[in-house]
């Protein structure tokens, strides 16, 4: 069975960070929401003919400043009936149409653009250490947060302190109680945004600005609610398939630590905005995670931490196969402490498991292919290590990267990076960031940067944060790739053309410069020796471009854990040249003397 890794740096515990959640994307009733946003396209249409008669910045105000457009009737009706059967969305468009009729402050003008996220989140924490059951709780928490645009789209006060405002919000259905916590948030980010405006104002008489990009892309409006996600599982079967993956520590009793992890997280979010659009959409992640620790004789600390992620329980493992999971980790454990230490500097072939990969495609290319707007004044495109990369190469030619996130599985396997529209109520549609290694596309959400004055539907917001462009499904595909056994055959072959006895094969990673697993390959037989204690150098953007010779066909799914749920597809590649050498980090000492005996009672 081939499982679903969760990969977000191996060394770090993902599940005692809180409100770190990853989600699939559950939309039902597709039909429906065909309906409504065909509704939404086409009011959308009379509401840009509304906007150019009045202006492209919108309907001017008693100010001289623009006012929010109505959202027209049809939109309106829709809005309507996807609230008739839930509070949160009745609390939330009752204070939202209060908050246009009402918000308005002596010498500040009125929000051209209003927009309330809820956010509730249930969780459930399990944790089993040495066979005992230390943690299994479970907690709800809700969130909201409004965002108040003053201005207009070519400049407004979404700068600094006027990003809105984040609270926690009532976790009972009590509609009022909710319009009141939106009312006080609405308050908040309306001063700070009057605020913030006036400090960007003054601030940009100071600038020269060679471009002028608008500060926020219009978007049609989009009404899709989706059904509710439920925590539903056997927590007795979970508590105890981690009791009994710990345990099986007593089977080597130079494990230092081993414990079995579970966070089930269930996740409904609600937006609007005042362009008139409505979306709800429900979010569920099952994952499991091992971690074991042990050390060497010369007091090396070595660690695993294996992690699996899933969209619904009945793709939990068994516990016999958990079980097994967790002698693997604490076999695996036994073979590094036996294991030698790298002591040579290596420059040469390294070849990269599809699981190492995905680390490298998310963090080489899946961060720096986000288009984040720079701050006024700050030169390049966007941020990142591809702020002037646009239509230049970045990798090999053989090479095309794809973010689809309305691919919901793979293989057979969810895809938990998978969502139809973002968190600002865009629809979302597949974009070839890189295509035969050129850099071709950045991914957009409504801060538009030159050369992209519209959204393509990537911003992605953490519980309780400012939505930014993030990938969804990210997929590397090569137009040349190999099987398994032909790349490793490859690796032999350029290892044997340059003299050396072995090249190294990278299993996984605990950081882009710390393999986890390490493996040497000789040459003249092909068998692996596993190795320790190495640093992985000049794997980085450049290594990526000029170094990276094929890749796998060998594709591998890899749901990431972490604030803004995702996914990376990725096979096994082959590098002709980076650099392995020791790492000469302070070891810790070892115990002054042994663990207790297993089966010791621990009375005297």
């Amino acid at each position: 069975m081939k499982f679903l890794r969760v990969r977000s740096g191996e060394k770090r515990n993902r599940f005692t960070r809180a409100f770190e959640f990853a989600a699939v994307v559950i939309v039902g009733g597709a039909a429906v929401v065909g309906a409504w946003t065909s509704v939404a396209r086409a009011s959308a249409t009379q509401a840009t003919a509304s906007q150019s008669s009045a202006g492209q910045s919108g309907t001017q105000g008693s100010s001289g400043m623009p006012s929010i457009v109505a959202p027209s009737s049809a939109v309106m009706a829709a809005q309507a009936a996807a609230a008739n059967s839930d509070p949160i969305l009745q609390a939330m468009l009752a204070e939202l149409s209060r908050s246009k009729d009402q918000l308005k402050m002596e010498s500040v003008a009125r929000p051209y653009y209003l927009e309330y996220r809820v956010t509730d989140v249930e969780q459930f924490d399990g944790e089993a250490e040495f066979g005992s059951l230390v943690i299994s709780q479970r907690w709800h928490a809700r969130a909201l947060r409004a965002v108040v645009r003053i201005g207009d789209y070519k400049q407004d006060s979404y700068f600094g302190q006027g990003q809105g405002e984040t609270q926690s919000a009532p976790v009972e259905n009590d509609v009022y109680a909710l319009r009141h916590a939106l009312w006080l948030a609405t308050d908040t980010a309306y001063k700070a945004a009057g605020e913030a405006l006036a400090a960007k104002q003054a601030m940009m008489k100071t600038l020269t600005l060679n471009q002028s990009v608008d500060d926020f892309a219009h978007a049609e409006p989009l009404v899709a609610v989706g059904p509710l996600a439920k925590m539903q599982f056997d927590e007795p079967r979970v508590t105890h398939m981690l009791e009994a993956a710990s345990a099986v520590y007593r089977e080597d009793p130079e494990v230092q630590l081993l414990t079995a992890s579970a966070r089930f997280t269930v996740v409904n979010e609600y937006f609007i905005n005042s362009e008139g659009s409505v979306t709800r959409r429900g979010q569920t992640l099952f994952a499991t995670q091992m971690t074991g620790s042990t050390q060497a004789k010369d007091g090396m600390r070595l660690d695993r931490s294996p992690s699996w992620l899933v969209a619904t329980p009945e793709e939990l493992p068994t516990e016999a196969k958990f079980v097994s999971d967790a002698r693997l980790v604490v076999s695996t454990l036994k073979q590094l402490r036996d294991a030698p230490v790298v002591d040579e500097e290596y420059r040469g072939p390294v070849m990269l498991s599809p699981d190492a990969s995905s680390d490298v495609l998310a963090t080489l290319i899946g961060d720096n292919a986000a288009g984040r707007k720079t701050l006024p004044g700050r030169g390049g495109r966007t941020v990142g290590q591809f702020a002037s990369a646009f239509k230049s190469r970045v990798m090999p030619p053989f090479v095309s990267v794809v973010d689809d996130p309305t691919q919901s599985t793979f293989q057979g396997h969810s895809l938990t990076g998978s969502y139809q529209f973002d968190d600002d109520g865009v629809k979302v549609a597949p974009v070839t960031v890189i295509e035969k290694g050129q850099l071709v596309n950045y991914l957009i959400g409504r801060q538009p940067i030159p050369d992209f004055p519209a959204s393509n539907g990537h911003d992605l917001a953490p519980l309780g944060g400012a939505p930014q462009p993030h990938y969804g499904v990210l997929t590397l595909r090569g137009s040349e790739a190999l099987s398994p056994d032909a790349l490793k055959q490859k690796l032999i072959q350029m290892c044997k053309d340059q003299g050396k006895q072995y090249a190294y094969r990278v299993e996984t990673f605990g950081g882009l410069t710390s393999p986890r697993l390490l493996y040497r390959v000789w040459a003249n037989d092909g068998h692996e020796e596993l190795v320790r204690g190495a640093l992985l150098n000049e794997l980085d953007i450049r290594g990526l471009r000029n170094d990276l010779i094929a890749v796998g066909n060998d594709q591998f799914v890899s749901n990431r854990s972490g604030a803004i749920p995702s996914t990376v597809i990725s096979p096994s590649m082959l590098f002709d040249e980076l650099e392995i050498r020791r790492d000469d980090r302070a070891k810790s000492k070892l115990p002054e003397y042994g663990a207790p005996p297993l089966g010791a009672s621990g009375k005297s």
